[in-house]
C-alpha cells in the first residue's frame, strides 16, 4: 500500500451536529427534514470529515471524549452515501456503516447542522475533495 494511502487528512470539522432517526422513505420523492422530530434529536456532537486516498469519511464523534458514534465511508458525492433532503439546505441523510465495514449491517440516518454556514462547508469540503 502506498504511504499516501495510509495518511488521513481532515477537510472539515463542525463542532456541533445532531442526528435524527429517519423513517423509511416513502416511494423514491426523497428524504424530508420536517418528518423526522427535529426538536428531539437521537443523539448530538462532532462531525469530522477525513480524506484516505479517494475515500472520503464522515465521522460522528462525542465531543468530549472523541469516542466514534457512527461514520460513513462516501466513494462519491453526490451518491448514495450522503443525500441532501428535499426541503431544507442543513440537513442530509448518510449512510452509516457497522463497525470497521466488515459486518456489512448499514442504516440510513439524518443529521443536521444548527448553522447554514455548517451545512454549506459541509458540502464545499465533500465537493472539493471528490473534484
Amino acid at each position: 500500500m502506498a504511504e499516501s494511502e495510509d495518511y488521513e487528512s481532515v477537510l472539515c470539522v463542525k463542532p456541533e451536529v445532531h442526528v435524527y432517526r429517519v423513517p423509511p422513505r416513502a416511494s423514491n420523492r426523497g428524504y424530508r427534514a420536517a418528518e423526522w422530530q427535529l426538536d428531539q434529536p437521537t443523539w448530538s456532537g462532532r462531525m469530522r470529515i477525513t480524506a484516505r486516498g479517494s475515500v472520503a469519511f464522515i465521522k460522528l464523534e462525542d465531543k468530549n471524549s472523541g469516542e466514534l458514534f457512527a461514520q460513513a465511508s462516501v466513494d462519491q458525492f453526490p451518491g448514495i452515501a450522503v443525500e441532501s433532503v428535499t426541503d431544507s439546505s442543513r440537513y442530509f441523510v448518510i449512510r452509516v456503516e457497522d463497525g470497521n465495514g466488515t459486518t456489512g449491517r448499514r442504516a440510513f440516518i439524518g443529521i443536521g447542522f444548527v448553522d447554514r454556514g455548517d451545512a454549506f462547508d459541509f458540502n464545499v469540503a465533500l465537493q472539493d475533495h471528490f473534484k
